[in-house]
């Protein structure tokens, strides 16, 4: 099924007139051409990826605006109160303008407890290499995670602030080379001029009298 766009500022189309909705069923009209009836698929998707972001919005509304009889009125509407919870929390982390459309709402509870920039950094490879949650999830503890078996010419990992990563970039890019390669060469520098400052220096012999 293609994915419908969820932008929160966006328009989420409603069903047809033709097909007739209740709390427990969807009827669709036998004479629905294949076009139409893939269409409603996409227009259920936005609804349902919509409408945990509605939730949170809703719950975040109500606690600022109704803050003593906010449990109460939870309550009453017999939802789970955790899930509930976890909507809100993510609405506040991500206000309408930082949330990504083409992302689920699990794919920011995965990020929401970064700082802002790390949660945009993660949330920008999972939008262009079109990510799952879980490929999200396996992402980030891998790069969090530290390798124990490295030894002597095994592979280095390191983890770097997005910010840093941006400026090494554009320095490598200045000097056409790949940002590996630039990396490299200037670490290789800094050693050889670490190296030399650190050479003790020999004194002169002196002459015999």
């Amino acid at each position: 099924m293609a994915q419908h766009s969820t932008n929160p500022y966006g328009h989420v189309p409603r069903l047809r007139p033709d097909v007739r909705t209740t709390r427990t069923s969807l009827r669709l009209p036998e004479d629905l051409a294949i076009d139409a009836w893939r269409s409603v698929g996409e227009e259920i998707f936005a609804v349902s990826e919509s409408s945990v972001w509605w939730l949170g919005d809703w719950l975040v509304f109500g606690e600022r605006k109704y803050p003593d009889r906010y449990k109460r009125a939870m309550r009453q509407t017999s939802l789970d109160y955790q899930t509930l919870r976890n909507y809100a929390w993510v609405a506040r982390r991500f206000p309408p303008d930082r949330r990504r459309a083409t992302l689920s709402l699990q794919h920011h509870i995965e990020v929401a407890a970064l700082p802002p920039a790390d949660q945009d950094h993660w949330l920008g490879f999972a939008e262009r290499l079109r990510w799952s949650r879980d490929v999200l999830r396996r992402q980030m503890r891998a790069s969090a995670a530290p390798d124990a078996d490295a030894g002597p010419g095994a592979p280095l990992r390191l983890t770097f602030r997005p910010d840093q990563v941006s400026r090494w970039s554009a320095a490598a890019t200045g000097t056409g080379v790949d940002l590996a390669e630039w990396i490299t060469t200037v670490l290789d520098a800094a050693a050889r001029d670490a190296a030399f400052r650190t050479t003790p220096t020999i004194p002169p012999r002196r002459r015999s009298a």
